[in-house]
């Protein structure tokens, strides 16, 4: 979500010196402490998401790409880190439709692949008959580790990583609509 549909004003290294990640990935760190540790870096962490959340903007074309596959009855799933309030009031915001939103209550989070699989899983789809849209790495590793084919990645900041990878990159979502049009037409997508 935040970087793909949306534009939000994170400051990552802030975040993470904040709560003492000590190199690991947030939630992952977070999940790991006991209590009261936990608790209070987690509130440490919503703060941050939530003065993210309120000054996020939408990403142009997102609306159109969305409306697109709607058009072609392809499932519009969304999997994020984020959390379940900031997601809802982002969705609210910027009249976003899902058909599926799975959030980091679930209890599992990309870097992960067992996210997607639960999307593959609910709505009975093979690794090849789907597409992942995301633009960071953990977007990258989710998608490999669940072996998921088509994995786009809108522009990439390590180019490197992410052609070693098998990801497509793209610079707009128009370029993913082409490209997505031209799978639906190829029948790999429904």
């Amino acid at each position: 979500m935040d970087g793909t549909l949306i534009d939000a004003p994170y400051d990552w290294q802030k975040i993470r010196l904040d709560l003492d990640t000590r190199g690991k990935p947030i939630l992952a760190y977070i999940s790991e402490l006991q209590e009261p540790e936990r608790s209070l870096k987690w509130k440490v962490l919503e703060k941050y998401e939530r003065e993210a959340t309120l000054n996020a903007t939408l990403n142009k074309g997102i609306l159109e790409l969305l409306g697109f596959l709607e058009d072609l009855g392809i499932v519009r799933a969304l999997v994020t880190n984020n959390n379940q309030k900031n997601v809802s009031y982002l969705l609210d915001k910027f009249n976003l439709v899902f058909d599926y939103v799975l959030t980091r209550e679930r209890g599992f989070w990309k870097p992960s692949g067992a996210p997607l699989r639960e999307v593959l899983k609910t709505f009975n789809l093979a690794q090849d008959e789907c597409c992942l849209i995301g633009d960071s790495e953990f977007d990258i590793r989710a998608g490999v580790d669940a072996e998921i084919t088509n994995i786009f990645i809108l522009n990439p900041k390590k180019k490197e990583f992410f052609e070693s990878n098998r990801a497509e990159m793209f610079v707009s979502f128009e370029d993913i609509q082409k490209k997505i049009k031209n799978l639906a037409s190829d029948s790999c997508l429904s």
